[in-house]
């Protein structure tokens, strides 16, 4: 069984003491105690994307996306990047641009939390508010709105339907979990919100070995307070949604990601956002049904930009 995580290389094209070339290779971590009542050869793997610039999982397909627009001269001229955000992608963006001098436009949910708020705007960002009821969808009108109107000044990223969103974790993702398991894994669980972390990296595991299972996650409910994912069935479907990839989804509700988040925090000292716990309860469903496999998920982000959110008051 998978023991510990395996080194790896540093991006080679960009230099060392760049903000881009720390983006990715982020550390697999086990889940021991919160998974104790699990068969002795059943382990529980996360990834921890906080460890990327901007804290999230999200760094891996802005740079992907940035990368390819300042090759194709897309931000020439000035142009601001322009998408929708519920925070990390903004967040993830606005680190990178503030590095590379690109400007950023973003159209995120009045409702999205003051630390998220905080953080976009010490940033330089340049913000347009959401109506609150209409979720990540409202927000995603707004940015096509803004981009139909100043083609002229906004170079719209798009992330729920540019393709280097998921080739980002296609060509990241996907391999550093290959080498931390070395090869070893059995089960991989993502959850759904641009779905490019489960496409991309489903895509690539499974050329590596067809015999892994994918599974997806999503809040059980249209209304739901989990930050960063969809109700698929009930939202705008993003474009780079490969449905046929995942081999079954788990649908999670908010309470209990709220719950196994908290005691992520208590019982491995992990300070994560919701959707890591929502990511160890479609993991846990998993490994439950196994007596050995190795089951990889992925914690989006740590818990600071949730600060202000009361479930951390409640008791576990």
């Amino acid at each position: 069984m998978v023991s510990q995580s395996l080194p790896h290389k540093k991006t080679a094209s960009l230099p060392a003491n760049s903000l881009a070339a720390v983006v990715g290779n982020t550390p697999l971590l086990e889940l021991k105690r919160i998974t104790a009542h699990l068969p002795s050869e059943v382990q529980i793997f996360a990834k921890a994307e906080w460890f990327n610039p901007g804290g999230s999982v999200k760094a891996r397909p802005a740079w992907g996306i940035i990368q390819t627009a300042l090759k194709a001269a897309a931000l020439a001229g000035g142009k601001h990047l322009l998408d929708s955000t519920s925070g990390n992608m903004g967040i993830a963006y606005a680190s990178l641009g503030a590095s590379l001098g690109i400007p950023v436009s973003l159209a995120i949910p009045s409702n999205a939390s003051p630390e998220r708020l905080t953080i976009l705007r010490a940033m330089g960002v340049e913000l347009t508010l959401s109506d609150p009821l209409e979720g990540s969808d409202g927000a995603i009108l707004v940015a096509q709105h803004m981009a139909t109107e100043r083609p002229e000044k906004y170079f719209y990223a798009d992330q729920y339907n540019n393709q280097e969103n998921w080739r980002a974790h296609y060509r990241t993702t996907g391999p550093e979990i290959w080498r931390q398991t070395a090869g070893e894994l059995t089960h991989f669980v993502a959850g759904l919100g641009t779905t490019g972390t489960v496409t991309g990296t489903g895509r690539y595991l499974l050329e590596q070995n067809p015999d892994i299972e994918i599974i997806a996650f999503e809040p059980d409910s249209p209304f739901h307070g989990l930050e960063g994912l969809k109700h698929i069935s009930s939202s705008i479907q993003p474009g780079i949604f490969d449905p046929t990839l995942a081999d079954r989804t788990l649908g999670i509700s908010t309470e209990t990601a709220h719950h196994l988040t908290r005691r992520l925090a208590r019982e491995e000292g992990l300070f994560v956002g919701v959707s890591s716990g929502a990511a160890l309860e479609a993991a846990m469903q998993v490994a439950g049904q196994l007596t050995a496999g190795v089951v990889v998920t992925v914690f989006p982000d740590a818990g600071y930009k949730y600060l202000s959110e009361k479930f951390w008051e409640l008791e576990s």
